[in-house]
């Protein structure tokens, strides 16, 4: 597993960073004080986390003002999908085999 892999699944394995993640990807670009009226947690502890997820590359910012505002970077997340889908076919492959060893031995 990639170092970038090993990154995002522990940025993501938070469930309130995942959470804040998520709803920028829902709702595109929001300001802090908006992400903290849902979030369940205090400003400081959300903009915590919004600079974990964006040393990780999965959001942007930028400043209006004396706010700031973040957007969500999807693609960010491509080195993730790819180990799913490698691991997924991985393990479709696996199970293909032991389908047909329990064919064999059932005959």
């Amino acid at each position: 597993m990639s170092e970038n892999v090993t990154t995002l699944l522990k940025v993501l394995a938070d469930p309130s960073r995942r959470a804040i993640f998520e709803r920028l990807c829902r709702g595109g670009e929001l300001t802090v004080v908006v992400l903290t009226e849902h979030a369940g947690i205090s400003q400081p502890a959300v903009s915590k986390h919004l600079g974990v997820l964006k040393r990780a590359g999965l959001v942007n910012d930028r400043q209006d003002g004396r706010k700031t505002h973040y957007s969500p970077k999807p693609r960010a997340l491509g080195p993730l999908t790819d180990w799913a889908a490698e691991m997924n076919g991985f393990w479709e492959a696996r199970f293909d085999d032991l389908e047909d060893l329990l064919k064999r031995t059932d005959q």
